[in-house]
């Protein structure tokens, strides 16, 4: 990418979207556009077609997506299909549209099969039965890696594709019931820790095992990616090591300095039991993750406390 080009995030205020642009913005990046939700409905086609017919952004990190945990997916699995088909649809339509340079799509680990052979190869797309809890989201994802394909064969354009693992960081969702698993843990922990309750209660039974990634290190991956990275395949973005549910609480419970117990409800579900990429092909092409899961909590953890105390949350 052209120091000088004009680079389109959208989603700029999440986890992911507000990670890409500190990383531009430190790799000397500074035509950066952005729209608000209040300022671009990114479902309205006509909207999007307008934003790229005025602008003509060269590069796009579509990093915009309706997201959550497993209670939000299995609750709401209509709108999870409608809104993320409906955003990368506008999106990487308009790219191709209005010529632009070159796409990068965000997809989830959530698109391989749940007993998928572990790590998780990029070539295990489509090759078995999805985790029904999240089903409608996978497929979404699954439809724009797809649509990113076909428009680079059909089209001729530079649409690639990224699937990270489990991500944390600042501007991360901890909402009470549409967070994913780790903002979730932190937000409960610490308000027990406020409550003085004597218990935290988890789903599950804690034997699930997951990876996760700082939110900045996707960053880096991703502005990585889009500099050196040109094939019509997908690449996995992980950071190499998996942790189990408990163990997660544990270490958050730590971070968090909660003396209360830790309770498992076995009655509620543990989702896919393994999910772990393997990044053989993106650690090959020269790239590695930096932050360990310790730091990148304490990091989180005072992200969280900080808009706690200003209001955001």
């Amino acid at each position: 990418m052209e120091k000088s080009a004009k680079i389109f995030v959208a989603g700029h205020r999440g986890l992911v979207g507000s990670a890409i642009v500190r990383a531009l913005n430190a790799q000397g990046y500074e035509n950066i556009l952005t729209r608000t939700h209040s300022e671009l409905d990114l479902t309205n086609q006509a909207a999007v077609d307008d934003l790229f017919k005025t602008e003509r952004p060269d590069y796009i990190f579509l990093a915009a997506a309706k997201v959550g945990g497993i209670y939000a997916n299995n609750t709401y699995p209509a709108e999870f299909a409608f809104s993320n088909m409906q955003i990368q649809n506008n999106i990487v339509h308009s790219a191709w549209k209005y010529n632009s340079k070159k796409l990068l799509f965000l997809g989830s680990s959530c698109i391989y099969p749940k007993f998928a052979p572990q790590p998780m190869r990029e070539s295990a797309l489509l090759s078995g039965p999805l985790e029904e809890t999240n089903k409608a989201y996978a497929l979404a994802k699954i439809a724009g890696i797809i649509m990113c394909q076909s428009y680079n064969r059909q089209y001729g354009t530079n649409f690639i594709s990224v699937m990270p693992t489990n991500l944390y960081g600042p501007n991360d969702n901890y909402h009470p019931e549409n967070s994913h698993v780790l903002p979730a843990l932190i937000r409960r922990f610490h308000e027990a820790k406020a409550n003085n309750a004597p218990h935290v209660t988890i789903w599950g039974t804690g034997s699930a095992l997951r990876e996760f990634l700082y939110s900045d290190d996707l960053a880096d991956a991703c502005v990585f990616l889009m500099n050196n990275y040109n094939d019509d395949e997908i690449v996995n973005i992980g950071y190499g090591e998996e942790i189990s549910i408990k163990n997660l609480a544990l270490t958050v419970k730590e971070a968090v300095d909660y003396k209360g117990q830790i309770r498992f409800d076995t009655s509620k579900p543990d989702g896919t039991p393994r999910k772990l990429l393997d990044c053989s092909k993106l650690n090959g092409l020269g790239w590695k993750p930096k932050v360990p899961l310790e730091e990148g909590l304490r990091m989180a953890y005072g992200d969280f406390v900080r808009r706690v105390e200003g209001g955001e949350i």
